[in-house]
């Protein structure tokens, strides 16, 4: 008989992760531990503090930078290793270490990217209905070809680097689970994302599924971003290899559509 390896008992341990769906208990994390939310496309920090108040509340240090390229001034022709190396450098201007590092959505690129730079400073991952790159992959990589075609197309009518979302796209996609009024203040919060962040294939050394360190995976279940045939979960939290997985109802949106709900359910992801 032989015997699996390592990688295939992991994968196996993956497949059977105990599955937490999230209403408005009660979950606490170890409070010396710092989070540090990353935040998705056409965002910057600022749109996580109202999720971060209920974080800082339950007595945990909260940080929630902005990434090269979203800040004001930032040139739109900023690249995908630039913008993980902002993370990079807030983690060492802050001495942050233990970090409970989340990413949402394109944030999922970044805390690769971090955690393969600087796993040291790293306790554990979450990524909150994010891509998850194996090295060699961008994130158009990750899209079906209809949304990557929308966006070049939305790229060449530009000329400043930067691509945006129509509202149409935002309601009923993004925030698919929000008031028209929520919709339309959150929409006016939206900067230009850089298009390059899209494009430029991440260099890794280790893939995440090779990463020793904790990973957890927030699926939202309502979270139509993506095409229901490409789904976030599985298709991408599987990449993890071995993880935790904490379900939650709500849309791609849920830091303006139910901000305290997406604490508990960060706070149940990053909890040991």
């Amino acid at each position: 008989m032989s015997v699996p390896s390592r990688r295939s008992v992991l994968a196996g341990v993956a497949a059977v992760a105990a599955v937490s769906v999230i209403g408005v208990q009660e979950v606490r994390a170890a409070p010396s531990r710092p989070f540090v939310l990353v935040h998705g496309a056409w965002h910057t920090g600022r749109e996580l503090e109202e999720t971060a108040s209920f974080l800082r509340a339950a007595g945990h240090s909260v940080h929630t930078p902005t990434l090269k390229g979203n800040q004001s001034g930032d040139s739109k022709r900023t690249g995908l290793q630039e913008a993980i190396q902002s993370i990079v450098e807030y983690l060492a201007k802050n001495d942050l270490k233990d970090v409970i590092l989340v990413g949402h959505s394109y944030g999922g690129m970044i805390i690769t990217g971090v955690a393969d730079e600087v796993p040291e400073r790293l306790h554990r991952l979450v990524y909150w209905n994010a891509f998850v790159p194996n090295n060699g992959e961008s994130l158009l990589d990750m899209l079906p070809p209809e949304s990557v075609a929308f966006f070049e197309s939305i790229a060449t009518q530009r000329s400043d680097g930067g691509i945006v979302l129509p509202f149409p796209v935002w309601r009923e996609l993004f925030i698919n689970d929000a008031d028209l009024a929520t919709a339309e203040k959150s929409f006016n919060l939206l900067n230009p994302q850089p298009y390059a962040t899209f494009k430029d294939k991440i260099k890794l050394k280790k893939n995440p599924a090779e990463m020793q360190i904790g990973k957890s995976y927030i699926n939202a279940t309502e979270d139509t971003a993506l095409p229901h045939q490409m789904p976030w979960h599985p298709r991408l939290s599987q990449k993890l290899g071995l993880f935790r997985l904490v379900q939650v109802r709500g849309s791609h949106e849920l830091c303006f559509s139910n901000p305290k709900l997406l604490a508990q359910a960060i706070l149940a992801a990053g909890r040991d």
